[in-house]
């Protein structure tokens, strides 16, 4: 694994800190109904994105995930400006404001979605590398799904194709403990997710989930082991959302004190107490870092702000291929 230096803990707390505050403003603007639609956010899990992040080869390397998809594009270097004006259905987004929340795309960055159907992104992730491992592109294919898609029976069907052809993918489970109200207790007779992967014979494990080092290590681990040849890995990261499904969750399902708890183990807090301890900055350096954050956080809301909404003609567009459709002129 590459090493885990102090630049390294300064940019993962910079990200992190961005990522939770980006997302902040976005449930913001969601109340003043300048993002329509669902909004699920990522507050709590942002060491997954994190580790992984340290693990990848960007230059080559993919990534596909769910719904819970605004940070994990800006990790990979799409401009976050593009990606809160997708949220706002503006011409200047990800997806020209036609993809909005539960689909952003962008794979000039290697990432491949922002899928709305539970469990849909997994036959796809494996589908991309399918395709790198044909071309010999020596590349690899994070797939991330929620607790609740591990019940679909399509992520068994895709294990069995991925062991079969030693597809160069890695699983990742995100784990936050409620499948949109639903706890993992309620949905099988089994809570250690990760074990699924040993039906197929898969290299699997569980993962704290909350501590972007362990993340680091366990994907490295299974990267290295796709790139080299060796197959899919099942990573079970073990982490913990602080707001609702989505935004339009009550929570009912647990308690105010249940989220305190396991804000106690914030990744943000754990990266900075560690920075603050090994003196990787001084306190008027990690103020630099939060005024920076706050700064491109207003960026982005005023990019986002100041665009335009598309024209209507391209929702025709991007839904009539027939080169000749008598209607409206193609644009796109």
């Amino acid at each position: 694994m590459k090493k885990v230096t102090k630049e390294v803990y300064l940019k993962w707390y910079e990200d992190m800190l961005f990522w939770r505050k980006f997302e902040d403003k976005l449930a913001a603007v969601y109340i003043q109904q300048k993002v329509r639609g669902f909004l699920h956010l990522y507050n709590g899990q942002e060491a997954v994105l994190a580790g992984s992040l340290h693990a990848m080869d960007l230059s080559k390397d993919k990534m596909i995930t769910a719904y819970r998809n605004h940070v994990q594009p800006i990790g990979m270097g799409v401009d976050p400006r593009k990606v809160m004006a997708e949220l706002y259905g503006k011409a200047t987004g990800t997806s020209q404001g036609l993809g909005g929340s539960m689909h952003i795309f962008a794979p000039e960055n290697g990432f491949y979605g922002g899928h709305g159907i539970v469990g849909g992104q997994i036959p796809l992730g494996a589908g991309l590398a399918f395709a790198d491992k044909f071309f010999n592109r020596d590349a690899v294919t994070l797939t991330y799904m929620g607790d609740g898609a591990t019940r679909q029976g399509s992520l068994h069907e895709t294990f069995n194709l991925a062991m079969l052809w030693k597809l160069p993918v890695v699983f990742i489970v995100e784990n936050n403990g409620y499948a949109m109200g639903t706890s993992v207790e309620r949905t099988a007779n089994h809570t250690e997710i990760w074990k699924l992967g040993l039906g197929y014979e898969m290299p699997c494990g569980p993962v704290d989930g909350m501590n972007p080092v362990k993340v680091a290590e366990a994907v490295s681990e299974a990267v290295e082991r796709a790139r080299s040849g060796g197959g899919p890995t099942f990573l079970e990261m073990k982490t913990y959302r602080y707001r609702g499904h989505s935004m339009s969750d009550a929570q009912h399902y647990r308690t105010k004190e249940e989220v305190e708890e396991y804000k106690k183990i914030d990744p943000i807090t754990q990266v900075l107490d560690i920075i603050k301890k090994e003196k990787y900055a001084t306190d008027e350096e990690i103020a630099v870092i939060d005024q920076r954050v706050k700064d491109l956080v207003k960026e982005c809301e005023k990019f986002a702000e100041d665009s335009p909404y598309p024209e209507k003609n391209v929702m025709y567009d991007v839904v009539y291929e027939q080169e000749d459709y008598p209607f409206l002129p193609h644009k796109l």
